[in-house]
């Protein structure tokens, strides 16, 4: 039998005394996409470092691959789980190869220098987020969007199981968002599964299999695409009513 490569039961995540998400019974799969979607201030990133085992859960359990944060290694976790912060900070100047190197780390030893091995997949990620040809460029040289894309080669170089993912869409034009999102996918055919924090309902309709909403009163619904939609808890979260269109067979979210 498969483990979930991470699952919750009766989870809640509070800061102070204000209940962000309570009693989450969450389970994700190898190979599944699930979106995580709230209006601003609903806990999402709180939610978000809390399943990466930054902070404790205020409630209940959380496992990754079946333990608790606390029987893992540093090193061990983050081969099997990825994290991508809201907000990417650059302290000291580096290349663009460099940068993407900084996800090889949890496969070195404490004394390792990196191998060919891990500049080929350096290398791959980079081509896989549309940065071929940038690997010498200064990271304080780019674009938002460029460094965001160089966040997300980083993680792919890492390459963990489960990959946590904080608003990764953050600086993107369209043609990088639908790339990034397709990216994603195929990340799932390869059984590694995606847990993303995003704001378009309708990129999170056409690319998600589970969406999770978080109404910033401390409920959470969690379900698949449709359930999660068409249930109304939206037009709640959002305080603002939608509407849907199917177009060409998909649903199309709109506000009144």
């Amino acid at each position: 039998m498969t483990l979930p490569l991470l699952a919750t039961k009766s989870l809640t995540v509070a800061l102070g005394h204000r209940i962000f998400c309570r009693a989450l019974d969450l389970t994700v799969p190898p190979g599944r996409l699930i979106a995580v979607l709230g209006p601003n201030g609903a806990g999402k990133t709180l939610l978000l470092h809390t399943l990466a085992g930054l902070r404790p859960p205020t409630g209940g359990t959380l496992l990754l691959e079946g333990r608790p944060y606390a029987a893992w290694s540093g090193d061990e976790a983050a081969r099997c789980r990825g994290l991508l912060t809201q907000q990417q900070s650059d302290f000291f100047d580096s290349s663009v190869l460099e940068t993407a190197l900084i996800g090889r780390h949890p496969h070195l030893g404490r004394w390792g220098w990196e191998s060919a091995h891990d500049l080929k997949i350096a290398r791959s990620a980079l081509i896989a987020t549309g940065l071929e040809g940038l690997e010498t460029r200064s990271v304080l040289s780019l674009s938002g969007g460029e460094r965001q894309r160089v966040a997300l080669a980083a993680l792919l170089a890492q390459q963990p199981r489960l990959f946590l993912l904080d608003e990764p869409l953050n600086h993107l034009d369209l043609h990088y968002q639908m790339a990034m999102l397709d990216l994603f996918k195929r990340l799932t055919s390869e059984q590694r599964s995606i847990v993303l924090v995003m704001h378009d309902l309708n990129l999170a309709a056409r690319y998600a299999d589970e969406l999770l909403l978080l109404d910033g009163r401390g409920s959470a619904s969690f379900g698949t695409v449709d359930t999660v939609l068409e249930s109304g808890d939206l037009n709640r979260a959002f305080g603002h009513p939608l509407r849907s269109f199917r177009v060409d067979g998909r649903s199309i979210y709109l506000p009144e």
